[in-house]
């Protein structure tokens, strides 16, 4: 059913755990005072919307009082 398979040497995936290279990457780039306060004020904006919509979606998940008593119409009121 299988094909006869060859062997596949793996030599070279035990050597990449062993390989370190010399070549070390650039110092990272410090932000600025401006990108800072723009992440601040994306963050700030996303909690915001998040708590307002909590605030919002609240009540309408709220079971309604009024649900429990028979609803009748102004029609039947009048005598």
């Amino acid at each position: 059913m299988f094909g006869r398979r060859e062997p596949v040497p793996f030599a070279f995936v035990a050597e990449a755990d062993r390989f370190r290279s010399n070549v070390t990457p650039p110092p990272r780039e410090r932000s600025s005072l401006g990108q800072m306060a723009g992440r601040w004020l994306l963050g700030l904006t996303i909690v915001a919307g998040l708590v307002g919509s909590l605030v919002i979606g609240t009540p309408a998940l709220t079971p309604d009082k009024t649900a429990d008593q028979p609803q009748q119409s102004q029609a039947s009121e009048r005598r």
